[in-house]
């Protein structure tokens, strides 16, 4: 049986280069007893900020200096962590570093609290008088904007002093998943066992392995399901108490402030795809049991491979070069972007114990962006390592092109650069091939990535939904609740289409994106967003190309509605989200008429 490595075995260059960031762990400590004394730096302007806009703008540059050094510090903390979950020594340094961004988030709430003190049209006049607070006044404009829902100075100052403790649901679920969470090896139809880990062998052709990884997955989950009830019901109280304490009418209104979206357009995506989307996701369900020749499907089944003898191996360096021709559309500095990405170790795809499970991109200021995800020799990696560049891309120009404060666009869209990469380099791939067997495997990973964000994350954000509903009434969110919720809206969505047990009803356990506000439903905005710019690109070409790219240069300098409007998409009808339904329905079309 192979073993799953340690970090400490995994060859250098499957890693990526932390020292990028610093150059050793001693390294960073010193940096960061630095930032820790930079601090007075920003609270001297403290009960000064009503003398003049030069005060305000040598305060705000003193605390974007502190932000930038914070963020390399945090981020390397945070993805040593995420490299190895199990080890000590990394999860002292991410308490370390959490525990110096908070006393930082407290210490300078002062800034707004003295803001939003001024009377009304100070800051308008600031801004006019001032021409250096220009790359701060998307950042001030939103403060304004926030005034309603801010507490007294001493409240948000306290409240930003518990960071940790809010915060500690999320670190409680992470921390529990990556270092103690453990399986036992599992058999296949041969009898051979292989090592299990988180989510496993989903899509293994070998049922017997397959149902065998399911099961004890399940019954693994079942062990911390009280556990993580709880961590996560504390999460949903947390949200609603500070939604009424802020004045919102609901958390769900509180959490789409962040976004910069309208409640409209949040049920639109929900209501829209769940319900559209779900008959051809039905016939895709019963073309895969036929095919599969199965008695019943469980969910275990639903990304089980319909043509598992058909497989394209690809190396590193073969995705590597697929993905550059497939995004050389994009021009040629968003391509030399992608290739220091490729050959300069911004990707870790190492498989070794404790690493945080699936893929994600984290762009560090000032550094470049790194990515991590496990490499299995899959073409399938390819279209992964392609969506993760999409988000590399996007932050590496937008840090370029625009001020600190507005290098990121909010949730909503954060999606749509990812998702948009992978549908160029997945026609790429499709133009060097007139094999028809090949053209219906890939088709086939298309509707992979539209099962993962249309349906599997839309649903979570479905369970937020129906579960914020719950606890606006009262209703305490625990295990138990989450579970019946989790199997109602499977069920609703499936048809009978698919058996809903156990191990279907707690997939709410496998995700850490119910502690990141409502990040679920925004991979279906981003996905609508993504497959309309790629459609646009395959139509027009170059033009498109270059107005998408412009997109990306903007970062957060606009809200995320007028971005998509930008790139030519306009999220406030209805007619995108029906136009990629549409697009995933014929999909699902071409691979039933193939078999």
């Amino acid at each position: 049986m192979a073993r799953q490595l340690t970090r400490s075995e995994v060859p250098v260059e499957m890693t990526w280069n932390l020292a990028d960031i610093f150059p050793s762990v001693e390294a960073w400590e010193e940096e960061m007893k630095a930032v820790a004394d930079l601090i007075p730096t920003v609270t001297k302007y403290k009960g000064r900020l009503h003398e003049g806009p030069k005060v305000l703008l040598e305060c705000l540059e003193a605390q974007e200096a502190l932000q930038k050094r914070l963020v390399k510090v945090s981020s390397y903390a945070s993805l040593n962590n995420s490299a190895d979950g199990t080890s000590p020594a990394n999860q002292a340094m991410a308490g370390k570093a959490s525990a110096l961004a908070t006393r930082i988030r407290a210490e300078t709430t002062f800034i707004e609290s003295e803001v939003l003190s001024l009377p009304d049209g100070t800051m308008e006049r600031y801004l006019k008088e001032e021409p250096g607070l220009e790359p701060f006044r998307l950042t001030i404009e939103e403060l304004i904007e926030s005034k309603p829902h801010r507490l007294h100075p001493e409240t948000e100052m306290a409240l930003a002093a518990l960071g940790e403790v809010l915060n500690a649901p999320s670190m409680i679920y992470n921390r529990s998943r990556t270092a103690d969470m453990t399986f036992e090896p599992v058999e296949d139809s041969k009898g051979v066992k292989h090592p299990m880990a988180f989510g496993r062998y989903e899509g293994a052709a070998d049922l017997v392995l397959r149902r065998n990884a399911h099961y004890q997955f399940t019954e693994r989950l079942k062990a911390y399901q009280n556990t993580y009830g709880a961590a996560w019901g504390t999460e949903v109280k947390k949200n609603v108490v500070m939604a009424k304490l802020r004045g919102y009418p609901s958390a769900i209104h509180m959490l789409l402030d962040r976004q910069k979206v309208t409640i409209d357009i949040y049920n639109n995506l929900h209501d829209i795809i769940l319900t559209e989307l779900a008959p051809h996701m039905r016939r895709y369900a019963q073309l895969r049991k036929k095919v599969l020749g199965l008695d019943k499907m469980l969910y275990c089944d639903i990304e089980a491979p319909l043509d598992p003898e058909y497989e394209v191996p690809t190396t590193f360096e073969e995705a590597s070069e697929i993905i550059l021709n497939g995004l050389k559309v994009l021009g040629p500095e968003y391509i030399e972007i992608v290739e220091n990405a490729l050959k300069n170790r911004w990707v870790d795809r190492a498989d070794n114990v404790g690493k945080q499970t699936g893929a994600f991109c984290s762009s560090v200021y000032g550094v470049h962006p790194y990515i991590s995800m496990t490499w299995t020799n899959s073409l399938r990696n390819a279209l992964t390592l392609a969506h993760e560049l999409g988000h590399a891309g996007q932050g590496v120009l937008a840090q370029r092109y625009q001020a600190f404060a507005n290098t990121r666009p909010t949730m909503f869209f954060i999606e749509a650069p990812s998702t948009c990469n992978e549908t160029l380099v997945g026609d790429y791939i499709l133009s060097q091939s007139q094999d028809k067997r090949k053209r219906r495997w890939l088709i086939m990973q298309f509707l992979k990535t539209y099962h993962h964000n249309f349906v599997r994350h839309l649903i979570e954000g479905e369970l937020q939904r129906r579960t914020y509903a719950l606890a606006e009434k009262g209703q305490p969110i625990t295990a138990s609740v989450l579970n019946r919720v989790q199997g109602e809206i499977l069920d609703e969505f499936w048809g009978g289409e698919v058996e809903i047990d156990d191990g279907a009803r707690m997939v709410w356990m496998r995700q850490s994106h119910y502690y990141r506000g409502l990040y679920p439903y925004s991979y279906s905005a981003g996905l609508t967003i993504g497959t309309m710019v790629a459609k646009a690109i395959r139509e027009e070409g170059a033009p498109a190309a270059e107005r998408w790219v412009n997109v990306l240069k903007a970062g957060g300098t606009k809200k995320p509605l007028e971005l998509a409007q930008m790139a030519g998409v306009d999220m406030t009808k209805p007619d995108p989200i029906r136009e990629a339904v549409a697009y995933v329905g014929k999909l699902v079309d071409e691979v039933i008429d193939s078999f």
